[in-house]
């Protein structure tokens, strides 16, 4: 059996709807084994995590977080494959570009919130934060609302700038006061490394949409207690999204509960997974998990074969 080595040039053959179409079905599968091993040689980190869905395949997505790469050697600090699988003989079919699937994952993940979650009408989005995740935002929004008009907010602007130059068919903005273009927003999404909430729940506003992805550790987050509070929570998976300060912390605190959290991906079938009226604020937390990673490399795989 031959196996296929796909890299970014694979992209022009992908498409952000069709990949929430994949994430919706291998949803309805049985539920992933998942497992994760860290090794570390401080300050270096290996990071592997497992997946495995009876009906779709296995995963290993491996990971090299190396942080002097660049001021020692002049190379990426982060890198790393995935190898896909059969579920059937487990025999190999392919190997996938690390950042190909994570810039996928990550961004299909909110997308697929997005379609149950966000109103249809929504055109003002707000991204916060202005890293690799922020461009995928803007391709992955901009295909399910075709007429958004984007604001970025970052600590440096240059980089939103950087942003700005990259897709000059999109209509993007840089968001000089946070507070104001947070309460314009329809919807708001956070790709930041912060560990201090920088979104307020006072700058909310009826029928938006936040969509959450930056935290995931422990310590980290990105909404205070009063956005949380306000808003109707939904995760993609309640065992990876709890693991995040995001909702780890508001729980322990008493802001909320584990029974706050509406639904899951795995309840997208049931309804529960939905907006209910055009007026409340709706959450999501992308958690992320190697099951998603191995529904995007297998979506991606099909999609080139």
């Amino acid at each position: 059996m031959t196996f296929q080595i796909i890299d970014s040039a694979a992209e022009p053959r992908l498409d952000w709807i069709d990949l929430t179409d994949a994430l919706a079905a291998g949803h309805r599968l049985p539920e992933a084994q998942l497992e994760d091993v860290v090794m570390q040689r401080a300050p270096d980190t290996m990071l592997s995590r497992h997946a495995w869905i009876d009906g779709l395949g296995i995963a290993v997505k491996t990971c090299q977080i190396f942080p002097e790469n660049g001021a020692r050697h002049g190379l990426p600090s982060i890198n790393g494959v995935v190898t896909l699988f059969s579920d059937t003989t487990g025999q190999l079919e392919a190997v996938i570009d690390f950042h190909l699937v994570t810039k996928w994952k990550t961004a299909g993940d909110s997308l697929l919130a997005a379609r149950r979650l966000a109103r249809p009408d929504s055109r003002e989005i707000l991204i916060i934060g202005a890293g690799t995740v922020a461009r995928s935002l803007v391709e992955a929004y901009g295909t399910l609302f075709p007429d958004a008009c984007f604001a970025i907010w970052n600590r440096t602007m240059e980089k939103v700038d950087a942003i700005i130059a990259e897709y000059p068919d999109r209509q993007i903005a840089r968001a000089e006061d946070l507070a104001s273009a947070a309460t314009a927003a329809d919807i708001i999404c956070t790709c930041t490394m912060t560990k201090s909430p920088i979104l307020q729940g006072a700058w909310l506003r009826p029928g938006q949409h936040i969509d959450l992805i930056g935290a995931y550790l422990p310590d980290m987050r990105e909404v205070d207690d009063d956005a949380v509070a306000r808003a109707r929570i939904f995760v993609d998976s309640r065992k990876t999204a709890l693991e995040t300060g995001e909702l780890m912390i508001p729980i322990e605190t008493g802001i909320i509960s584990e029974r706050d959290i509406i639904a899951d991906y795995r309840e997208l079938e049931t309804g529960r997974f939905a907006r209910r009226n055009d007026d409340e604020i709706t959450l999501f937390k992308n958690g992320g998990g190697a099951h998603l990673d191995l529904m995007t490399s297998d979506y991606i795989r099909r999609a080139v074969s």
